[in-house]
């Protein structure tokens, strides 16, 4: 059967050859290329759907093909010969469980487009809405799997019988691609990947899916909203500047292959539309490409390796993410890697004002040929999108730098869009602060400042350096004040130099400053410190709340005699290997599956096997509690993410009903949010008890302090028995030299004081937070820059985003960290001290005038990035 196949395409494709050497003899040049076109278009009309691909991939390539056959072959994105009414009519009635009339009060049997695998009908439903319908085109899977059975098979003997192509494993290859395709006649699996897609730009300032009605949808048919737009070859038409258009178009795509790791998978003329205005509408999900969080990871640090001109760096992600068939590459690695080296750096460094990708991925595929590998399945895939979208948006804009329009996404980790954008924050800083650009210089020379200016991942590149601080403001080296929005990640909840603390750490000062003896304010606090939480019966002090987390879990291992910890992903508990498992930027897994990664290097390996990572706010990931309960020591989690300022009820009700039916317990990390939300903090606003509270941050008024608070019968399993053998067996250590001290527990006593007898100051801070967050918002909406903010009770998260987020991963991959990162400089500026890419906050001493300048420099600092380029519009 194959082999008749195989006769039959050499049998049409002489034909067709011999028919345009006859209709092209004697003919001039144009002619001859028109004549060309038209025969090349028969012949993939003819050949069928795999084919007829291949000429719409080609339609977009102008830099390779003549402008005829451009023109030609367009015709095959949306005006390929479509099915007559009666077989219209056969399928829909086949498809659909009800009569074509139940369903639609209008239905268009002219298509609308027709391509390779279906056509495209306008109808409207009974409730008036205007929809697409989209049809699978008869017998195109059976023409399909042909097509793809004959190239399949000629590209076996290919490989069979010629040495120097079998080094490309085409039949791996091919069978790759034929799979991607095979997909396209499923339309209940586009439905569902197009209402993702739609899910993901809904709110988007100038990107339109359509959305899908799925309860309608069959495997042969898909229903979408009708939008009615200009066709992606007619760009022309769009009143909007061409080369804003094509940079539109390529940030769509490489949104959705960074940002969201579901992205359009075949990204032609035919399957994108424009309004008039410059809105970008995407259809036809048939194909898409869909990366895992290590893949995103991988595509981002390879290209900013590359930016950074670090070509061994480079290379070695490249391959490790990205590269199969990997044995004989390793065994001549250093070979390979010198020659990638010089291939990258000629492409990102020499040419990069000529780029083209088809020319750099031709030039790696010699390389990997070369050794016996080849890309990862998933990069073939992200490679015909590049492919794609250059072509397309090259048609756009003829002269588009694909290179540096990619710079936003490839080095979305890095704070600036440009070298001019650093120079002017270089020139102003050096103006207005230099002692503390000195004193920041100076630092590298015998210390490094993990906190404030060496921080993990994202260092400061402008710290400051503060002489003084009072209430709401901060006084640094040089004389700038500026109104704080830090609180110092947390513990100054009534400002700086409050009256009532500085007296009270005075007095312990001048009492001798105890520590590693028993002292009153010991007692005190730890007394108000169980008598704030519902469920508390005793309290432990220490240091810190990395050291509170640390302690809390140990006495749940010691309880439950098991190592395993369940945590929430995105949630960060202090700095110590299980505290920042998984707990920000770097996620594998699945979003609803998530698996432990290490929070940094030098975690121990058997830590992060010994953690489980669920996912807080999906009430399904609980089962997972329920399956590894005997493995389990406890389960710890933020009641009240503060990376996300908002908690989720059900889910916390739902997390200590499954955790009290397995004896689990339950740690709520709050030490941000106890003290901070209200007196005793979230599980007080919920009324969700844990067992076991984690506290620092404002417990110490300033001062390092930490606690952990809970049942009795857990916080007593660090009580001596008094008969050291039995400690040993059944008891756990918990110590720390200062813990307890007096300057520490003195100031909390303060401050926890103050707080229980003024409670109106949470009131006051709810209301201020309230008032804040909607200006920011309404200035962003001004002009028009997307802005997600969610604030609460004195706590700020935000993200320059256009979709709302459920999930932290999410959040993390809509920001935009450039523009994160450069806010807290512009509002430097103008007054404002603010953290960058952490959360806000607000304090009791912040006044009126206070908040009125945050805004005023919030507006002004959002002029200005837009000036800068911050946000594509």
């Amino acid at each position: 059967m194959i082999l008749f196949q195989v006769l039959k395409f050499i049998g049409l494709t002489l034909l067709y050859l011999g028919g345009y050497g006859l209709t092209t003899l004697g003919n001039g040049a144009t002619e001859k290329t028109e004549k060309q076109a038209e025969w090349l278009y028969s012949y993939l009309v003819m050949m069928g759907p795999v084919y007829i691909k291949i000429g719409q991939i080609l339609a977009t390539r102008s830099d390779l093909i003549p402008d005829s056959w451009v023109e030609k072959l367009r015709g095959l994105q949306d005006d390929v010969p479509g099915m007559d009414e009666a077989t219209t009519r056969t399928i829909i009635a086949r498809e659909l469980t009800q009569p074509l009339e139940r369903i639609f009060s209008e239905f268009s049997f002219q298509p609308l487009a027709s391509a390779s695998i279906a056509q495209v009908h306008a109808a409207t439903l009974l409730s008036g809405q205007k929809v697409a319908v989209k049809i699978v085109k008869k017998n195109v899977r059976q023409q399909l799997e042909q097509n793809l059975k004959i190239i399949l098979f000629l590209v076996s003997i290919l490989h069979r019988f010629l040495p120097s192509v079998r080094e490309l494993a085409l039949p791996e290859r091919w069978q790759e691609l034929s799979r991607l395709l095979l997909v396209q006649t499923d339309m209940q699996l586009e439905a569902k990947q197009q209402d993702i897609i739609y899910t993901n730009f809904k709110g988007h300032p100038y990107i339109v899916v359509p959305a899908v009605w799925q309860d309608l949808c069959t495997s042969s048919i898909l229903i979408a909203e009708f939008v009615e737009a200009i066709p992606g070859k007619s760009f022309s038409q769009v009143d909007f500047p061409l080369p804003r258009l094509a940079q539109r178009l390529q940030d769509s795509i490489y949104t959705m292959l960074y940002l969201h790791g579901l992205c359009h998978g075949d990204p032609h003329p035919g399957n994108i539309f424009f309004t008039k205005n410059g809105e970008i509408i995407l259809l036809d999900f048939g194909i898409t490409v869909e990366l895992s969080e290590d893949e995103k990871w991988g595509l981002s640090s390879f290209y900013y390796a590359c930016i950074r001109k670090e070509w061994q760096i480079a290379v070695e992600r490249f391959t490790n993410h990205f590269v199969a068939g990997r044995e004989k590459l390793l065994a001549n690695w250093s070979d390979y890697v010198g020659e990638m080296q010089q291939l990258l750096q000629y492409h990102f460094d020499i040419r990069t004002a000529r780029w083209s990708t088809i020319s750099y991925f031709q030039d790696v595929n010699k390389v990997l040929n070369k050794y016996g590998a080849r890309y990862t399945s998933n990069f073939t895939k992200v490679e015909l999108v590049f492919l794609s979208c250059e072509g397309f948006v090259s048609q756009i804009d003829r002269d588009i730098d694909i290179w540096a329009n990619a710079r936003k996404f490839t080095d979305r980790y890095s704070p600036y869009m440009s070298e001019g954008v650093k120079a002017k924050f270089d020139d102003y800083f050096q103006k207005v602060a230099p002692n503390s650009l000195k004193l920041r210089d100076n630092a590298d020379g015998f210390m490094v400042a993990p906190t404030h200016i060496h921080r993990y991942f994202f260092p400061s590149t402008y710290p400051i350096f503060v002489k003084k601080a009072s209430q709401g403001r901060l006084e640094d080296v040089d004389g700038n004040i500026y109104v704080d929005l830090s609180c110092g990640y947390g513990p100054h909840i009534l400002g700086y130099a409050h009256p009532a603390i500085t007296k009270a750490i005075a007095q312990a000062a001048a009492n001798g400053g105890v520590n590693a003896i028993g002292n009153e304010a010991e007692l005190q606090l730890a007394k108000l410190i169980v008598e704030a939480f519902p469920a508390a019966e005793k309290a432990i002090l220490c240091n810190s709340g990395t050291e509170a987390v640390l302690q809390a879990i140990r006495l749940c291992r010691g309880y439950r005699k098991r190592d395993r910890v369940a945590k929430f992903e995105g949630h960060y508990h202090g700095f110590s290997d299980q505290g920042m498992v998984s707990s920000w930027f770097r996620f594998t897994g699945s979003k609803l599956n998530p698996q432990p990664m290490a929070g940094t290097k030098g975690t121990a390996r058997g830590t992060v096997e010994n953690t489980l990572v669920l996912q807080y706010g999906y009430l399904e990931g609980l089962e997972r509690l329920r399956e590894q309960a005997s493995e389990l020591a406890c389960a710890i989690c933020e009641p009240m993410p503060t990376a996300m300022a908002s908690y989720d009820l059900e889910f916390l009700q739902a997390l200590r009903t499954t955790c009290t039916e397995l004896d689990i317990p339950l740690i709520f990390d709050e030490v941000v949010s106890g003290f901070r939300v209200i007196y005793g903090g979230v599980q007080v606003l919920t009324s969700v008890v844990p067992d076991l509270t984690c506290l620092g941050k404002i417990i110490g008024g300033g001062l390092p302090c930490g606690g952990v608070a809970g049942r009795e019968y857990l916080i007593n399993i660090a009580k001596s028995s008094q008969d050291p053998f039995y400690d040993y067996e059944n008891k756990v250590f918990v110590g720390g030299t200062l813990s307890g001290n007096s300057m520490s527990c003195t100031a909390g006593v303060a401050v926890l004081n103050h707080l229980k007898d003024r409670p109106e100051i949470y009131a006051q801070l709810a209301e201020q937070t309230d008032w804040l967050a909607e200006r920011f918002r309404d200035i962003a909406r001004q002009y028009e820059i997307p802005l997600q903010m969610k604030a609460w009770r004195s706590i700020f998260s935000f993200a320059f985003s256009h979709r709302p987020t459920k999930f932290y991963r999410e959040k993390q991959a809509g920001s935009n960290f450039k523009a994160n990162l450069a806010l807290a400089y512009y509002m430097r500026k103008y007054g404002v001290y603010m953290p960058e890419l952490h959360t806000l906050m607000l304090n009791a001493a912040h006044t009126q005038a206070d908040l009125d300048l945050a805004c005023y420099a919030f507006d002004r600092s959002l002029q200005d990035m837009l000036e800068d380029n911050f946000f594509v519009v």
